[in-house]
Parts: structure tokens; C-alpha cells; sequence
């Protein structure tokens, strides 16, 4: 059973630290109980007993490393039986160093199993018991580096290139089912993601980062507005549809019987 004044279960990955345990706090505070996951136990039992006292709601914690199949598999399960969990925060990524020609396989893998495979396959599970249910949101992570891929480390530009497309895919799957749909493209944040790639951020402009808090505020507030897509660095939204535009452009002439002329 949840609490009295529940809105559901949130269920956010990579709670333990940084956004998603900013997440864990706001979301708390709006009255949603939580199923807290990550791989540290300690720091996960650390913040539920903090938002129990705090905000009077349920906290569950579950130890999972979603880079190890048998516990996105655990959770998926969770996330198919549990009626209570009512919104996803797909949060849970890792960031790479260095160039693709020069990456470690082991490395890239975790990354590829974490950053996509463990995402799609939670939104998966979500996607089905919410819609069963006529109710519930789903939030994926994304970069902004989706949007200009050029500017980091490949294999990681391209997981949140996944990412977005999933979301938008997702949400037009879902349209009608009562679910709502949102991808969360940050900026540079403030958060540990970049020591433990063993990226040295201390180069970037300060004008760049922003603090966790904000990012999640942000994202929050681009939520309860009903975007499909949030960039919370984007001071103006009309830039951003103007991009859609431009896709929705192309789109007439993506598939034709004949090649373009220039190919003749």
C-alpha cells in the first residue's frame, strides 16, 4: 500500500547521487513514494531514511547494477507486477573518455548495456503496465549532446542520440494510453558522472555547468508544461520547435521509388 497522500510510486535509477537523487527529494516532496535503485546500498539507505523523516513518504531501496542483465531483468519484473509505481525516471548512464578507435571493448559494452539496453528495456516494461493502467510518466535522460554530437565522445553522443529517438518513438506509441512521455536533454551538470569517466571537467567555462538542482527544477517544471522534449539550458522553446520543423521538412522526401537526381 502506499502512503495516504501518494500519487504512486516513483521508481528512479541511479538514485544514490546527483540528479537522480535530486529527483528523489523533489519528486518526495510532491508526494510520490519512491523505489530507490542503484549500486550503493549504503548511500541509497543514507537518502531514504532522510526523505522518510523529511517528507513522510514510503522508501523502498534496491541494490541493482544495470549493467549486469539479471537485474534489469529483476526490475523490468518490478516494473510489469507493481501496480503502485506510477512514473519511471530512467536516469541511471555512464559518460566515456577518449576516442572511439582508442576505446576499450569491456568499457563500451557496460556503457552500450547501461546507457541503451537498460533503458529501453525498463521503458518497455513501464510503457506496458502503464498503459494497462490508463495512467503514468515516463522520464528518459538524455544529453544535449544528442543534438550536436560532434562536441564529445562518440559512443556516449550516440547512446543519447538513442535515447531521444526512443522517447519521441515512444511517445507516439503511447498517444491516447493516458501515459505522458519525456526526455531530458542537460546540458554540462554539476554531478559525478564526469570523475567517475575519468573525464577532467575542470576546463569547462562555468557559464556551461549548471548545478544539479537547477537541471531538475528545470525538468520538472518542463513536465508539469507538458513538453515531449526539455532542455532546460534553452532560453527560448521556439528554437527548439523551429528544429522539429526543419525534420518535419525532410520528411516528404526521406522515401521515393527514385534516387535524387544529383545521384544520376
Amino acid at each position: 500500500m502506499n502512503s495516504a497522500k501518494s500519487q504512486g510510486t516513483a521508481l528512479i535509477t541511479g538514485a544514490s547521487s546527483g540528479i537522480g537523487a535530486i529527483y528523489a527529494e523533489r519528486l518526495a516532496a510532491r508526494g510520490f513514494d519512491l523505489l530507490l535503485v542503484a549500486r550503493d546500498q549504503q548511500r541509497l539507505e543514507t537518502a531514504a531514511s532522510t526523505l522518510r523523516e523529511t517528507h513522510g513518504v514510503k522508501v523502498e531501496v534496491l541494490k541493482a547494477d544495470l549493467t549486469q542483465k539479471d537485474d534489469v531483468l529483476k526490475l523490468q519484473q518490478r516494473l510489469r507486477s507493481d501496480s503502485s509505481i506510477s512514473l519511471l525516471v530512467n536516469n541511471a548512464g555512464v559518460a566515456a573518455d577518449g576516442l572511439l578507435a582508442n576505446s576499450d571493448s569491456e568499457q563500451l559494452e557496460s556503457l552500450i548495456q547501461l546507457n541503451i539496453t537498460a533503458v529501453t528495456l525498463l521503458a518497455s516494461a513501464a510503457a506496458a503496465s502503464f498503459s494497462k493502467a490508463g495512467r503514468g510518466t515516463i522520464i528518459n535522460i538524455a544529453s544535449v549532446v544528442a543534438l550536436f554530437p560532434e562536441r564529445f565522445n562518440a559512443t556516449y553522443s550516440a547512446s543519447k542520440a538513442y535515447v531521444l529517438s526512443l522517447t519521441q518513438s515512444l511517445n507516439a506509441e503511447l498517444d491516447g494510453t493516458g501515459v505522458k512521455v519525456q526526455a531530458v536533454l542537460p546540458g554540462v551538470t554539476r554531478t559525478e558522472i564526469w570523475e567517475r569517466s575519468g573525464i577532467d571537467a575542470s576546463g569547462i567555462p562555468a557559464e556551461m555547468v549548471m548545478e544539479a538542482g537547477e537541471m531538475v527544477d528545470a525538468s520538472l517544471a518542463g513536465l508539469d508544461q507538458g513538453e515531449l522534449i526539455t532542455i532546460p539550458s534553452l532560453p527560448d522553446a521556439a528554437d527548439w520547435h523551429a528544429y522539429v520543423a526543419a525534420r518535419h521538412v525532410l520528411a516528404p522526401n526521406l522515401s521515393h521509388s527514385s534516387a535524387a537526381k544529383r545521384y544520376k
